[in-house]
């Protein structure tokens, strides 16, 4: 890794944003993260709609000469019905939308049983927890072909006659749905999802959770000059990516980024652990990883192809620019 230096003054035009903690209100809106407490009726799509509208309103009164928001993306569809954390990303974080794929998420459901529960009911749930197959159900937005996910926690919270409260950990992409179906079959009494509420979605849980509600009246708040609300509900986007492993460039690299270059070696400062390059990786697609600069801007997410001790050649190949 080298030490390179980068005191030289930042052109005019720089690409890259304030640091996190130094960013105005309108540059956090135009760059940030709402970790959203779903109610049940509305869809995903509206939901986002709505803290899209809401911004651009606020933006309007607070920043009249700069650019509205294109839109917003949220951290995987929940059904109307379904209620929890959705992390929403606004602005040009929406880039960054592909890294709520990579973390895990949980859900606490109410699992309907058709009959009483057998004595080995516990047995037979935890049977669940490993990797299973599932096809996604007909009125989802996929391909239905039969693939796997991975089951990281199955618990039995609570059981009154026909209900089970179970807490399920699990890889992105698992259909809750059909795993309750799938738990009933197992039992051999039958069994549907009752009521579903996710209450993680890596890096965030239901210990940060914002209503819709506490958003608009940080916006109205803001306007009036009292900013505090909103910058406890909308946080710098960069927190969207602290799951992932980090590679730390130079402010010289990224804004070469800035213009499609990849991440090459001299311009990389540091990687945390998780940064771990493998010769011969036995997964077809190398790590995601996310760069910063030394003061914590977001700068691309990207693959990590290279070692980021070496002294030359591409370390990390871009898949997203964030700057």
């Amino acid at each position: 890794m080298t030490d390179t230096d980068d005191d030289a003054p930042a052109p005019a035009d720089d690409p890259l944003r304030a640091p996190p903690d130094e960013r105005s209100i309108p540059e956090l809106l135009r760059f940030g993260v709402v970790n959203v407490d779903k109610p049940a009726g509305p869809s995903s799509h509206q939901l986002s709609a709505w803290v899209r509208d809401a911004i651009n309103d606020a933006l309007d009164a607070l920043d009249p000469e700069g650019e509205p928001i294109d839109g917003v993306a949220h951290a995987g569809t929940l059904d109307p019905k379904v209620t929890g954390c959705l992390p929403t990303l606004t602005g040009d974080a929406t880039r960054a939308a592909q890294v709520f794929l990579e973390g895990s998420k949980e859900y606490v459901s109410v699992l309907e049983l058709h009959g009483s529960p057998p004595g080995d009911f516990r047995e037979v749930v935890g049977e669940f927890e490993a990797e299973i197959y599932q096809k996604p159900p007909r009125k989802s937005a996929v391909t239905r072909r039969l693939r796997t996910r991975t089951i990281h926690d199955l618990d039995v919270l609570e059981v009154r006659e026909r209900q089970a409260l179970l807490r399920i950990r699990c890889e992105s992409g698992t259909y809750v749905r059909k795993l309750c179906h799938d738990v009933g079959l197992a039992t051999g009494v039958g069994a549907h999802m009752g009521h579903l509420r996710r209450t993680a979605t890596d890096p965030f849980d239901d210990g940060d959770l914002h209503a819709l509600q506490d958003l608009v009246d940080g916006l109205a708040w803001a306007r009036e000059g009292d900013e505090s609300l909103l910058r406890e509900v909308v946080r710098p986007a960069e927190e969207a990516l602290v799951h992932l492993p980090s590679v730390t460039v130079a402010p010289s690299a990224a804004r070469n980024v800035a213009t499609g270059a990849p991440v090459y070696a001299p311009g990389v400062i540091d990687a945390d652990a998780g940064a771990t390059f493998d010769a011969t990786p036995e997964s077809d697609d190398p790590p995601l990883v996310a760069c910063h600069t030394p003061d914590g801007v977001a700068v691309c997410l990207g693959r990590l192809v290279g070692d980021p001790d070496a002294e030359s050649g591409v370390v990390v190949s871009l898949e997203r620019v964030l700057v």
